[in-house]
Order: C-alpha cells, then structure tokens, then sequence
C-alpha cells in the first residue's frame, strides 16, 4: 500500500508537489474524522502530550516526507527515488543500533551496506542514462541530482519517524495502534487546511505558490486527483500506517525497519508497470543487490537475537 505514494506523482505529473501532499493528507484527515468519531472515547484517554507527539510524527513523517519525496520523483523520476528510500532498513538499524543497550558490531554492518551502496550505484547509472537520453544537457543531470537530495531528506524524515513512533507504542502497549492511526489523521486535517489556505492567500495576493498557470482548488484534472488522493489517503495513509502501527508495537524497530524494503519493492513494480516496460538488467541487478543487503542485515540481526 506504501508503494502507491511513489506512483500517484508520476500519475499526476501536472500538479505541483505541495498540492499532492496538500491532497493527501486532506484526504487522510477527512478519513480520519468518522474512524474517530467511532474511536472517541479512546482518542479522549490521550493525553496533551500524546497528541503533540501525533501532530510532530504528522508534519515530519506525512507532510515534510512526501514533500520531499513527491519532488524527488518528479524531478528524477521514480526508480531512484524508491531505491534511496531502499536504504531505510539499514539506515533505521543503525540508527536503532546507536541507541540500542546491546547494539550490534559495526563491523557486521559494513557487508550489508556495501551491497545496499552498489544497488544504488547500479538503478542510478542506468536511469541516469536513460533521463540524459531523454532531455539531454547540464540542466537534466541538476534535476536528478536535486531529486536525489530530497530523495535523502526524504529518508531523514523517514528515519526519525517510524523509531519515535515505535517508542510511543512500545511506552503504550494497551494503546490500540487503530486508535493511534486515526489520531495522527486527525492530526493532519487542520495542518492540510492551513496549507490550503495559504495557497488560495497566496494566489489571491499574486503570489502564487503552485505557479501563476495551475487553476486552484482541484487543479486541470478534478477527477483524477480527487479519486487518487482519497485512494492514497485510504490506502496509504491510514491503512498503511495502521499496518505499521501494528507491527510497530510487536516486533523490535531494528527488526520491523527492515520489512520496509517491501514498500520500495513494490513501488519499482508500480513504476515499471507505470512505463509499460521491464526494468533493465543493470536495474534488475541493483534490485537484487538491495534484497542481498537487507537479508545480510537481516541474518545477522537473527544471529545475535538470543534463544527464548
């Protein structure tokens, strides 16, 4: 369900990347509002501090996250983008292992790294190719350059998210991680509002935001924004992060960090669907790099886990 969100921006290459954060988490805060209503008497037990922390997870991991992402991807295309984001599980290792009491040796890490880094130099060499052939000049290598920057703030984003909601769970454990899902939707609705307010302000003002072109509320294609956005709000946002949630609260963050590999897998498919074609052998080859790395990780993440 994750890997919808890096398709919906190729689908929608006409609308600027703050309208389909905008629409997304609008989406997923109108959701919300019915699954909270039905959950209230649990959404009142949480405390002011609890729901700060739900509106900090929101604007980290839901808003500034698919912002950078979105732009990534429409400025790099989606394959790089979902192979940095690729890098998660052992990006969210390390840094769980940094914080761990009983962290892991570093020098256990370096094999599954080196496989991750030569996937990445592998899908990059070849969509590199691939966009100079298409545009060609100096000014599409800036554009995959800048879409993998934001590709890795993408990734900072999503590294402090899913271990500081892992430690609310786990400092919650009677806490329903539906309940926790629908109060970070909750959370996003005024936010999404804000945003859009700004943008009619802006554009009122002559000034703006999404350009002097694009048409405000719903953009060139009402239909196949409203219907994508609500998909991805559904699917993606709530579903998804229920989904997460729930792992989240069961398995430790080092563990449940590598599964995110899946989300990227996915995405690649849906992108590779998207152009009609399969990926190349290079690409395959990077692909398969990825998976070796995370199960390196992954092996010997079992390997130190003592018997119970």
């Amino acid at each position: 369900m994750w890997g919808l969100v890096f398709v919906a921006p190729l689908m929608l290459a006409d609308y600027p990347p703050l309208m389909l954060t905008i629409g997304r988490y609008l989406a997923f805060g109108l959701i919300a509002l019915p699954l909270g209503w039905m959950d209230k008497r649990a959404l009142r037990r949480l405390s002011r501090g609890d729901w700060l922390q739900a509106l900090s997870l929101s604007l980290v991991g839901n808003f500034l996250y698919y912002l950078l992402l979105s732009s990534a991807i429409q400025m790099a295309g989606a394959p790089l983008p979902t192979v940095i984001i690729g890098t998660l599980p052992v990006v969210i290792a390390i840094c769980a292992n940094l914080r761990s009491h009983q962290p892991l040796p570093w020098p256990k890490l370096l094999p599954s790294l080196g496989l991750i880094a030569l996937g990445i130099g592998c899908v990059n060499q070849d969509e590199l190719r691939l966009l100079l052939q298409a545009n060609g000049g100096s000014a599409a290598l800036r554009s995959y350059g800048l879409g993998a920057l934001l590709a890795l703030g993408a990734v900072a984003c999503w590294t402090w998210y899913p271990i500081r909601n892992a430690d609310w769970l786990q400092a919650h454990p009677q806490a329903s991680p539906r309940v926790w899902a629908t109060a970070q939707g909750l959370m996003t609705l005024p936010v999404a509002l804000l945003g859009l307010g700004m943008l009619h302000l802006s554009q009122a003002l002559g000034w703006p935001l999404l350009g002097a072109g694009f048409q405000l509320p719903l953009g060139p294609r009402a239909l196949d924004y409203i219907g994508l956005m609500l998909a991805v709000g559904l699917f993606s946002s709530w579903l998804g992060t229920l989904c997460w949630n729930e792992a989240s609260q069961r398995l430790p963050t080092s563990l449940v960090g590598q599964l995110i590999v899946f989300e990227s897998l996915a995405a690649l498919a849906y992108a590779f669907m998207l152009r009609g074609q399969w990926p190349s052998l290079l690409t395959i080859a990077g692909i398969a790099l990825l998976l070796a790395g995370v199960i390196w990780a992954l092996r010997d993440g079992a390997r130190r886990r003592p018997a119970i």
